[in-house]
């Protein structure tokens, strides 16, 4: 039997450090089995003085995300861990500032202004899926990724970014986010990493993106020229007191659209490449709808609004593969939930995925079925958590979707995708990445 702690079952440390290699390596099958064996909440002693909180009921998950969201803070995780690396912006930041940069930066992202980036946005997507080669097997992450880190810099600065800039860019995200990896999953090593300045290194080095961000923005100020892009929003964005952002905090929330806005997105779309490869009964859906939307006298905005199953295709692929697979919470007080003692300072981990492949809130969890999310009366939605939830939920769910209903249309009006029977492997990192996606594309 195991203890409980607060009425939760717990998980000891001792088990934790066993099995502390194949946590290192993916800590899903580990989680996963104290789910199976000890219920829908349980939590993991780390160490004899730190735990932390997991869980994948949906419910418990709105009430910490949405009904109860005031007594809960985004975990150290993010305020600390990953800020160190990316800076304070909205994904970071906690607050009175997390408040204030969410109300100056949220008109940039509604709809309409959305609306006037996608010909930039559709420019970088024909130039990226242009280069895809069909006489051999390639691996479609890698132009997935370059799809969508091209698109974000369209979207942010129309093209100011060169290439060896974006290069850099990709490289100290990528390097940062592995060595946070490191951090999270071996918390046993934080004295060693600190006496090598292994950490340190790592942080100065992520120092080269501001160099590069603040040249670009520095030259848009200079240039007194318009682009009617996101960078062009953020400048004219003002306080209430009149006051635009400074120019640090600027830099911070530029980089965070980089490395939130591009890595979920290409993820997202290379588990769409993977599946359809997979079903191509669903393939062939897709495309009657896309060469349908195609024969149609219509803009790309009128597009995306009328792509209902492309549409339902990317929400099942975010459902079997959310590429925020987890969402962190700090407690403030003690609550209580469900019977639950929630003490104060609370670590709490929510599963998505776990959330997401819930045999009591979705029916046959473990199929691919885009049709579920054509009929909303008949699912219940509360167990979907793609972009979070409550008023930290992403701050650009609607430019994620555009563009990948975008890539998707001019995927499969130029290309076919070949049959693949073995299983999806993925990689369990900041995100959930995809893994050897080896794939054979055939021109229509």
């Amino acid at each position: 039997m195991s203890k409980q702690i607060n009425g939760i079952p717990t998980v000891s440390t001792f088990r934790f450090l066993r099995h502390a290699r194949q946590i290192l390596k993916n800590p899903l099958p580990f989680h996963h089995a104290n789910f199976e064996r000890l219920g829908d909440t349980f939590n993991l002693k780390i160490s004899p003085k730190q735990s932390l909180l997991f869980s994948r009921n949906p419910e418990f998950a709105t009430y910490v995300l949405q009904k109860n969201q005031k007594n809960f803070n985004k975990s150290k995780i993010q305020t600390e861990d990953l800020a160190k690396y990316i800076g304070r912006g909205l994904l970071t930041s906690e607050g009175d500032l997390w408040k204030t940069q969410r109300k100056l930066i949220q008109p940039a992202f509604h709809k309409k202004q959305l609306a006037n980036l996608l010909d930039e946005v559709q420019i970088a997507i024909h130039k990226e899926i242009g280069t895809i080669n069909t006489e051999k097997a390639i691996d479609i992450f890698s132009i997935m990724n370059d799809l969508a880190f091209q698109t974000v810099v369209k979207a942010l600065f129309s093209g100011a970014a060169s290439e060896n800039d974006i290069a850099e860019l990709q490289n100290v995200t990528e390097t940062a986010q592995k060595m946070l990896i490191s951090e999270l999953r071996q918390p046993y090593k934080q004295f060693w990493y600190s006496l090598t300045g292994k950490i340190k290194k790592n942080v100065a080095y992520t120092r080269q993106s501001r160099t590069i961000l603040k040249q670009i923005v520095n030259d848009r100020k200079t240039s007194g020229e318009r682009k009617n892009d996101l960078l062009d929003m953020l400048l004219d964005a003002r306080y209430d007191d009149g006051t635009s952002m400074e120019e640090e905090q600027l830099l911070d929330e530029i980089l965070i659209l980089f490395t939130a806005g591009h890595e979920t997105t290409s993820n997202a779309l290379t588990f769409t490449c993977e599946l359809l490869a997979r079903h191509q009964e669903v393939q062939e859906l897709l495309i009657k709808e896309i060469d349908d939307l195609a024969s149609q006298d219509l803009d790309l905005m009128q597009l995306v609004q009328q792509s209902t199953y492309v549409n339902a295709v990317i929400n099942e692929v975010m459902r079997l593969y959310p590429p925020a697979y987890f969402i962190d919470r700090l407690s403030i007080e003690e609550s209580e939930f469900d019977g639950m003692r929630i003490p104060a300072k609370s670590n709490i981990l929510f599963s998505v995925l776990e959330i997401h492949h819930h045999q009591h809130y979705w029916e046959n969890p473990e199929v691919f079925q885009p049709e579920r999310f054509l009929d909303q009366k008949s699912q219940n939605f509360t167990a979907y958590f793609p972009f979070g939830a409550g008023p930290r939920k992403c701050i650009g769910n609607n430019f994620a979707m555009f563009e990948m209903i975008l890539a998707i249309h001019t995927l499969f009006k130029n290309f076919r995708i070949e049959e693949k029977s073995t299983p999806i492997e993925i990689l369990p990192l900041i995100t959930l990445k995809p893994k050897n996606a080896i794939l054979k594309f055939t021109s229509r």
